[in-house]
């Protein structure tokens, strides 16, 4: 278990300390002997492709490993729309990281997700030029481009939670992920083949203190209500309203909780959290004495970050995707 410490010089010139977090040995070591080195050698770069449901604490995890690689990543290099991410390329060192965070959030139409995907094949070979450290963190995978996905993510880590606790992540090679994308499960956004290579991550906002958690999250915001302010199409409008009303069905008719509706639902290839369904039901007439009774108790919106001292290894069982 290491507990890694990085040099920024914003944090130890106001804390007189160094930022600290914990990382997987495994990682680390894999980091240090294999991607940063490859770094230096001429047309290499390393792009890492993190998925998970809304929530799951992805982000964290991919600033925390980008922080790693390179210590002088910042938020001017942690965009959220394709427009950010080219001129990000563009303006980038060599050996620099990039994050491009929740690439494919708030694009519904199919045309807009083909659009991200362009962005992201034209500037390969910029990164490669310029052996960039590329992590690109999205909802699902599957969403990525064939040739992307393929044969220039290096690897696919799946950030999962466990018994209800964020933290987890599995590691897909490229043969897993090739498995992964070929499996007949990849229709329904489907996880069902599984890697061995799994870990821990703790939520310790890695490129600085509360204040700069501030700015990422404000940065992070406005650009989500900008994507989501772009009009849809009739069709997606339509697709909408009717997803809304077969979830307020399953609600009424069969007396199902929120809880149970995301399990189902997510089993299924929808990509839908516990608080998108309740809000949908308030939406379309849900009362608090009707939540009561079919839920019991709502469950509590903070959800604590474990311990390091509280490691331990998770089951398959009670894995939940």
């Amino acid at each position: 278990m290491a507990i890694v410490e990085i040099n920024d010089e914003k944090f130890v010139r106001k804390y007189n300390k160094p930022i600290t977090y914990f990382l997987e040995d495994w990682i680390k070591h894999r980091f240090d002997t294999k991607i940063i080195p490859e770094l230096s050698k001429e047309d290499k770069d390393c792009v890492i492709c993190i998925d998970g449901k809304e929530g799951s604490g992805k982000s964290w995890l991919g600033l925390q490993w980008g922080k790693y690689v390179d210590p002088t990543l910042n938020l001017s290099r942690v965009v959220f729309t394709p427009e950010e991410f080219r001129e990000a390329i563009y303006k980038a060192k060599q050996k620099q990281c990039i994050v491009f965070d929740e690439a494919f959030t708030g694009f519904s139409s199919r045309s807009a997700l083909s659009s991200v995907n362009r962005v992201l094949t034209s500037l390969m070979m910029q990164i490669r030029q310029k052996n960039l450290f590329v992590i690109i963190i999205m909802p699902t995978f599957f969403l990525l481009d064939k040739y992307l996905s393929l044969f220039r993510a290096r690897v696919l880590v799946h950030v999962y939670e466990n018994k209800g606790r964020r933290g987890f992540f599995r590691v897909y090679s490229k043969d897993k992920k090739r498995a992964l994308i070929m499996d007949k499960g990849s229709r329904t956004y489907s996880y069902k083949i599984k890697s061995k290579k799994k870990g821990r991550f703790y939520g310790v906002f890695a490129l600085g203190d509360k204040d700069e958690e501030k700015l990422y999250r404000k940065k992070k915001m406005k650009a989500l209500e900008k994507a989501e302010t772009n009009p849809m199409t009739t069709k997606g409008v339509k697709y909408m309203e009717q997803r809304d009303i077969s979830i307020w069905i399953l609600r009424k008719e069969l007396k199902m909780s929120y809880k149970k509706m995301e399990e189902l639902l997510t089993h299924y290839g929808f990509d839908i959290s516990y608080q998108q369904i309740r809000n949908i039901c308030f939406k379309l007439g849900d009362k608090d004495r009707e939540i009561d009774l079919i839920d019991g108790e709502i469950p509590d919106k903070g959800i604590k970050t474990p311990e390091i001292e509280d490691f331990e290894e998770d089951s398959d069982e009670n894995e939940e995707d």
